[in-house]
Protein backbone atom coordinates (compact mmCIF):
# COMPACT_ATOMS: atom_id res chain seq x y z
CA UNK A 1 0.00 0.00 0.00
CA UNK A 2 1.32 3.09 -0.85
CA UNK A 3 -0.04 6.43 0.06
CA UNK A 4 1.23 9.93 -2.42
CA UNK A 5 2.19 13.34 -0.79
CA UNK A 6 3.82 15.91 -2.48
CA UNK A 7 4.67 18.57 0.37
CA UNK A 8 6.14 17.76 3.80
CA UNK A 9 3.72 20.43 4.89
CA UNK A 10 2.56 19.28 8.49
CA UNK A 11 -0.51 18.41 9.00
CA UNK A 12 -3.02 18.02 12.04
CA UNK A 13 -3.33 14.99 13.41
CA UNK A 14 -6.64 13.84 13.33
CA UNK A 15 -6.68 11.18 15.43
CA UNK A 16 -6.19 9.68 19.04
CA UNK A 17 -6.33 6.19 18.75
CA UNK A 18 -6.72 3.70 15.73
CA UNK A 19 -8.38 0.34 17.18
CA UNK A 20 -9.69 -1.58 14.15
CA UNK A 21 -8.51 -1.51 10.65
CA UNK A 22 -9.76 -3.02 7.72
CA UNK A 23 -6.90 -5.91 6.17
CA UNK A 24 -5.11 -4.94 3.28
CA UNK A 25 -6.83 -1.29 2.90
CA UNK A 26 -9.79 -0.48 0.14
CA UNK A 27 -10.17 0.96 -2.91
CA UNK A 28 -11.13 4.70 -3.09
CA UNK A 29 -12.59 6.07 -5.96
CA UNK A 30 -11.37 9.46 -6.76
CA UNK A 31 -12.77 10.12 -10.13
CA UNK A 32 -15.55 12.09 -8.12
CA UNK A 33 -13.55 14.26 -6.08
CA UNK A 34 -12.63 17.67 -6.73
CA UNK A 35 -9.47 18.54 -4.54
CA UNK A 36 -6.47 17.19 -4.75
CA UNK A 37 -5.79 15.99 -1.45
CA UNK A 38 -7.90 13.51 1.07
CA UNK A 39 -7.32 14.65 4.07
CA UNK A 40 -6.78 11.87 7.37
CA UNK A 41 -9.98 10.65 8.52
CA UNK A 42 -12.47 11.43 6.48
CA UNK A 43 -15.12 9.32 5.79
CA UNK A 44 -15.62 6.71 3.17
CA UNK A 45 -18.66 4.62 2.24
CA UNK A 46 -18.89 1.44 -0.33
CA UNK A 47 -21.04 1.23 -3.55
CA UNK A 48 -22.52 -1.58 -4.82
CA UNK A 49 -19.18 -2.62 -6.51
CA UNK A 50 -17.41 -2.18 -3.03
CA UNK A 51 -15.20 0.71 -4.38
CA UNK A 52 -15.03 3.12 -1.60
CA UNK A 53 -15.78 7.05 -2.30
CA UNK A 54 -15.59 9.83 0.06
CA UNK A 55 -18.38 11.06 1.29
CA UNK A 56 -18.89 13.87 0.70
CA UNK A 57 -19.71 17.24 3.00
CA UNK A 58 -19.59 20.90 3.52
CA UNK A 59 -19.54 22.69 6.58
CA UNK A 60 -21.54 26.51 6.70
CA UNK A 61 -19.37 29.24 6.98
CA UNK A 62 -22.54 31.55 7.55
CA UNK A 63 -26.16 31.10 8.40
CA UNK A 64 -29.11 29.96 5.90
CA UNK A 65 -32.37 31.18 5.90
CA UNK A 66 -35.25 29.02 4.83
CA UNK A 67 -35.37 30.40 1.76
CA UNK A 68 -31.96 30.39 0.27
CA UNK A 69 -30.36 29.28 -2.39
CA UNK A 70 -26.92 29.57 -1.79
CA UNK A 71 -24.72 28.19 0.76
CA UNK A 72 -21.68 29.89 2.10
CA UNK A 73 -19.24 27.43 2.91
CA UNK A 74 -15.87 26.12 3.82
CA UNK A 75 -13.38 25.65 1.35
CA UNK A 76 -11.77 21.64 0.71
CA UNK A 77 -15.08 20.10 0.32
CA UNK A 78 -15.81 17.86 -3.11
CA UNK A 79 -18.92 19.51 -3.86
CA UNK A 80 -19.58 20.26 -7.87
CA UNK A 81 -22.29 21.25 -10.11
CA UNK A 82 -24.74 18.37 -10.83
CA UNK A 83 -23.49 16.67 -7.08
CA UNK A 84 -26.92 16.29 -4.65
CA UNK A 85 -26.91 18.70 -1.89
CA UNK A 86 -29.37 18.49 1.32
CA UNK A 87 -28.81 19.68 5.05
CA UNK A 88 -30.07 16.37 6.55
CA UNK A 89 -30.89 12.27 5.87
CA UNK A 90 -35.01 12.43 5.28
CA UNK A 91 -35.14 16.04 4.10
CA UNK A 92 -35.53 17.72 0.68
CA UNK A 93 -32.18 17.10 -2.11
CA UNK A 94 -31.48 19.41 -5.05
CA UNK A 95 -28.66 19.78 -7.83
CA UNK A 96 -26.02 22.42 -7.18
CA UNK A 97 -26.53 24.63 -10.24
CA UNK A 98 -22.96 26.58 -9.01
CA UNK A 99 -19.65 26.44 -7.20
CA UNK A 100 -18.07 29.91 -6.62
CA UNK A 101 -14.55 29.62 -5.59
CA UNK A 102 -14.17 33.00 -6.15
CA UNK A 103 -13.44 34.24 -2.73
CA UNK A 104 -10.38 33.46 -0.60
CA UNK A 105 -12.03 32.67 2.27
CA UNK A 106 -14.92 30.47 1.30
CA UNK A 107 -16.94 28.91 -1.27
CA UNK A 108 -20.90 29.52 -2.31
CA UNK A 109 -22.56 26.57 -3.32
CA UNK A 110 -25.84 27.47 -5.21
CA UNK A 111 -28.80 25.29 -5.56
CA UNK A 112 -31.93 25.83 -7.94
CA UNK A 113 -34.68 25.51 -5.37
CA UNK A 114 -34.42 26.30 -1.49
CA UNK A 115 -33.31 23.04 0.92
CA UNK A 116 -36.47 25.20 2.86
CA UNK A 117 -34.44 24.86 6.49
CA UNK A 118 -33.02 27.15 8.43
CA UNK A 119 -29.65 26.43 9.22
CA UNK A 120 -26.51 28.29 11.26
CA UNK A 121 -23.04 28.64 10.51
CA UNK A 122 -20.85 25.01 11.64
CA UNK A 123 -24.15 23.09 10.06
CA UNK A 124 -22.68 20.22 8.56
CA UNK A 125 -24.66 19.53 4.58
CA UNK A 126 -23.57 16.59 3.07
CA UNK A 127 -24.30 15.10 -0.47
CA UNK A 128 -27.43 13.08 -1.40
CA UNK A 129 -27.99 10.09 -3.68
CA UNK A 130 -30.72 12.11 -5.79
CA UNK A 131 -33.17 14.78 -5.69
CA UNK A 132 -35.51 14.84 -3.34
CA UNK A 133 -38.38 17.12 -3.01
CA UNK A 134 -40.10 16.18 0.20
CA UNK A 135 -38.35 14.20 3.15
CA UNK A 136 -37.18 11.36 1.43
CA UNK A 137 -33.10 12.15 1.20
CA UNK A 138 -30.07 10.10 1.89
CA UNK A 139 -26.34 9.75 1.70
CA UNK A 140 -25.17 8.96 -1.63
CA UNK A 141 -22.72 6.55 0.02
CA UNK A 142 -23.55 5.05 3.57
CA UNK A 143 -21.01 5.90 6.39
CA UNK A 144 -18.60 3.42 7.27
CA UNK A 145 -15.25 3.76 7.73
CA UNK A 146 -12.91 6.85 8.06
CA UNK A 147 -9.18 6.94 6.14
CA UNK A 148 -5.92 5.94 8.18
CA UNK A 149 -3.52 8.62 6.49
CA UNK A 150 -4.13 11.41 3.90
CA UNK A 151 -3.30 10.75 0.32
CA UNK A 152 -3.09 12.88 -2.71
CA UNK A 153 -4.98 12.28 -5.64
CA UNK A 154 -3.73 11.03 -9.00
CA UNK A 155 -6.28 11.63 -11.53
CA UNK A 156 -7.73 8.54 -13.65
CA UNK A 157 -6.16 6.37 -10.01
CA UNK A 158 -8.03 4.29 -7.69
CA UNK A 159 -6.27 4.71 -4.42
CA UNK A 160 -5.83 1.61 -1.85
CA UNK A 161 -5.76 3.07 1.68
CA UNK A 162 -5.72 1.99 4.85
CA UNK A 163 -9.29 2.29 5.97
CA UNK A 164 -10.18 2.10 10.61
CA UNK A 165 -13.73 0.12 11.54
CA UNK A 166 -12.66 1.81 14.94
CA UNK A 167 -11.39 4.95 16.25
CA UNK A 168 -10.89 7.81 18.35
CA UNK A 169 -11.21 11.00 15.98
CA UNK A 170 -10.92 15.06 16.79
CA UNK A 171 -13.69 16.29 15.02
CA UNK A 172 -11.84 19.56 14.59
CA UNK A 173 -9.09 17.99 13.09
CA UNK A 174 -11.07 16.52 10.40
CA UNK A 175 -13.57 16.83 7.36
CA UNK A 176 -16.90 17.82 8.56
CA UNK A 177 -19.33 14.81 9.88
CA UNK A 178 -22.55 15.41 9.87
CA UNK A 179 -24.49 13.82 13.28
CA UNK A 180 -26.04 11.17 11.18
CA UNK A 181 -22.41 10.39 9.77
CA UNK A 182 -21.54 9.69 13.48
CA UNK A 183 -24.61 7.67 14.14
CA UNK A 184 -24.10 5.77 10.92
CA UNK A 185 -20.78 4.56 12.32
CA UNK A 186 -20.85 3.92 15.92
CA UNK A 187 -17.13 2.74 16.74
CA UNK A 188 -15.57 5.80 15.40
CA UNK A 189 -15.68 8.11 18.43
CA UNK A 190 -15.56 11.97 17.76
CA UNK A 191 -13.91 14.11 20.83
Amino acid sequence: MQNFQKTETRRKIAFVTKIEDVPGGVGVAVADLVQSFVPEATVLGKDSNGLYHVVVTAKLTADATNTATTYQVTKGHNFKVGKFLASDTGAKAYAITDVNTSNANYDVLTVGTTLGVALTAGAVLIEAVAEATGTQSAFKYIPELVSGNGFDVIPGDNHVVDAWRRATVIEANAAPVHAKMKAAMQHIIYV
